[in-house]
């Protein structure tokens, strides 16, 4: 996308931007937050109303569906966000072009549909040979498909507050289903697993209120003919994320898979264990690179150069104090926190607990430079620099330089997000 030229002059859409970034990342941190810990909640109350073996497909199946999603429709998330954004900014407050986007998504969907059909043995074995949890796992995979596409229209407009709700809405009906078996309502595995397909089509609840309350006539403004959106842009821009969604997903699970082929089902989870002091923050970062993209896409639009470089220090310096703080935490107190949380079974060095916590670090950091990169149109250049890292880790956790597994996978890890944060920094000040 051209998003590096002469761009007409600063309109109102840019104050909002501006306005909308800090108050629209607290607002999302609350959501997103509290999404958390209703998900959480899901599948404890799941655990105590169902055998281990049905807990455990349902486990499975959310699992899989959750890095499916990310992958293949946040893509298409960011690619409204950042385009909404871009032309509100130009001053086109209606009317946005969506034909792109929805053929890009439904191009998604039925690539989704096509995989999934041809590999319904091999899926419905991996779910304990449950054609109800199959078809449960096709018809989620399909309705997140609307859902992340009306989180990016949200975003795009900066409706942090409808976001936030949309998504708290979607774990809140999942968190019904197990519930109201535990009350004698519903019985069994299906009737929990049904929560998960239904979620992401309650949720879509919020769209009528968000189109009721807050579009306004169209106006029209000179961003059509300026930066239209064609298919080919669109498409190019989705491929990008997409790889760099496949790429973060294979920095925070590759080294749980590694270890379970190498060393055993046991030792994994005590990889996965160590690596959640990453996995929470970056859940909740979240927040901030949702409203983070639309506010450096309307910037990036109106030669806000100035402010734009302000956004990313005040991020990079919140990210760096964080990072440090839960470092320090890990050092003095990390082996207790792990023996309370997940047992002493296991013994965790504070060391390599410290040293997750640096590339927890490195990693938000490369989240927010990604975002600038997203901002100015170099998707491919940063989806490079993420595929690029997570190759490297990839190697390495194959090659046991260091036998210890969880070890090599701290190590690794804090080495590539330091890799990716420095291939994403050049790219920022190039």
């Amino acid at each position: 996308m051209a998003t590096e030229e002469a761009s007409p002059p600063v309109s109102a859409g840019a104050d909002d931007t501006g306005r909308g970034f800090a108050s629209g990342a607290r607002i999302l941190s609350i959501g997103i937050a509290s999404t958390g810990l209703f998900s959480f909640a899901y599948f404890a109350v799941a655990s105590h109303v169902l055998p281990d073996n049905e807990y455990g497909a349902i486990a499975l199946l959310w699992a899989v569906l959750f890095i499916l999603t990310s992958v293949i429709y946040r893509p298409v998330e960011q690619l409204l966000s950042r385009t909404i954004a871009e032309r509100i900014a130009l001053g086109a407050h209606g009317g946005h072009p969506l034909r792109v986007p929805l053929t890009l998504q439904a191009g998604f969907v039925a690539a989704f549909a096509v995989v999934v059909l041809a590999a319904r043995g091999p899926i419905e074995d991996a779910f304990d040979g449950s054609a109800t949890l199959y078809w449960i796992f096709v018809a989620a995979g399909i309705a997140y498909a609307a859902s992340y596409f009306a989180r990016g229209y949200l975003a795009g407009h900066r409706w942090f507050g409808l976001y936030g709700g949309l998504v708290l809405f979607e774990a809140v009906g999942r968190f019904c289903f197990p519930v109201a078996v535990a009350v004698g309502l519903a019985s069994g595995e299906t009737a929990v697993a049904l929560g998960i397909a239904a979620a992401p089509l309650l949720s879509l609840l919020v769209v009528p209120v968000a189109l009721a309350r807050h579009v306004a006539p169209e106006r029209g403004g000179g961003a059509d003919d300026a930066r239209a959106l064609t298919l080919r842009a669109g498409a190019g821009f989705a491929v990008a994320v997409a790889a760099i969604q496949l790429a973060e997903q294979t920095l925070i699970n590759g080294a749980v898979l590694t270890t379970r082929a190498t060393a055993g089902t046991v030792l994994a989870g005590v990889v996965f264990n160590a690596l959640l002091i990453s996995r929470a923050p970056l859940q909740l970062f979240q927040a901030v690179q949702t409203s983070l993209l639309p506010h450096l896409s309307g910037l990036s639009a109106t030669d806000g150069a100035e402010a734009f470089a302000r956004a990313i220090r005040v991020t990079l310096r919140a990210v760096a104090a964080f990072a440090a703080a839960v470092a320090l935490f890990m050092l003095v107190l990390g082996p207790w926190a792990m023996d309370v949380v997940f047992s002493d079974k296991y013994t965790y060095g504070r060391l390599g607990l410290t040293v997750i916590a640096v590339g927890m670090g490195f990693h938000l950091a490369a989240g927010t430079l990604n975002q600038a990169a997203l901002a100015r149109g170099r998707a491919r250049h940063a989806a490079a620099a993420w595929l690029g890292a997570a190759a490297v880790f990839v190697v390495w956790l194959v090659i046991p330089l260091i036998g210890d597994e969880l070890v090599r996978a701290e190590v690794g890890y804090a080495g590539a997000t330091a890799l990716l944060c420095g291939a994403l920094w050049a790219l920022y000040r190039r």
